[in-house]
């Protein structure tokens, strides 16, 4: 595994850092006469993250990925996101325009009566005018993630993230519920202001 790590940190130093950076630039242009998006984002996965990931076993104890540098599809990982739900269909209708797409996920919790992480998550093939000869196509991955999100959702995705989804030690039963709580307060808060603005929109 240290041969991989050494073989992603080259090219993590090499292609991913600056193809991100193209990308963000890329996505920003596509959707720059678009009205309420917060921020676009576009980041290189750590080498830390790229390894864990790499090492991970299945359930049977085998390497879940026999080839990483190949297979792992979130090398190159960009965010969306944007101020009212409102927004979200006509977003994934752009992507789906401007991107050749392999997969289409909009994650929501497993039962309804349950709140958690929600978002829009697509596998994407890198635009060929990314690449150059400085920056050659041969080098870097097929695909990159792109997550679709409200200001709600990301806030609460990425806190989630921090403390509860990777936690140091596991959370009590009070602290999954807090958890919950503001899983289901970010989802009523989301649809209070989408609600606020088709009213002010439409008055």
């Amino acid at each position: 595994m240290s041969d991989i790590r050494a073989e992603y940190q080259q090219r993590h130093d090499r292609i991913l850092v600056p193809l991100a950076t193209r990308l963000r630039d890329h996505i920003q242009e596509f959707v720059k006469d678009v009205p309420r998006i917060d921020r676009i984002a576009a980041r290189a996965k750590s080498v830390d993250r790229f390894v864990a990931k790499a090492e991970k076993l299945t359930d049977n104890g085998a390497r879940k990925y026999s080839d990483p540098l190949s297979q792992i599809q979130d090398q190159i990982g960009a965010r969306i996101i944007l101020f009212y739900l409102n927004d979200v269909e006509k977003m994934v209708t752009l992507v789906n325009q401007y991107f050749t797409s392999i997969e289409e996920k909009e994650i929501v919790p497993d039962e309804d009566s349950k709140f958690g992480y929600v978002g829009r998550h697509f596998i994407l093939f890198f635009p060929s005018e990314l690449f150059d000869q400085q920056l050659p196509k041969d080098d870097a991955p097929e695909f990159f993630e792109l997550q679709v999100k409200t200001l709600f959702q990301h806030a609460w995705a990425e806190s989630n993230h921090d403390l509860a989804y990777k936690p140091d030690r596991s959370l009590t039963a009070e602290e999954l519920r807090y958890v919950a709580f503001t899983a289901a307060q970010s989802w009523g808060a989301d649809r209070i202001m989408n609600e606020l603005f088709i009213k002010t929109v439409n008055s």
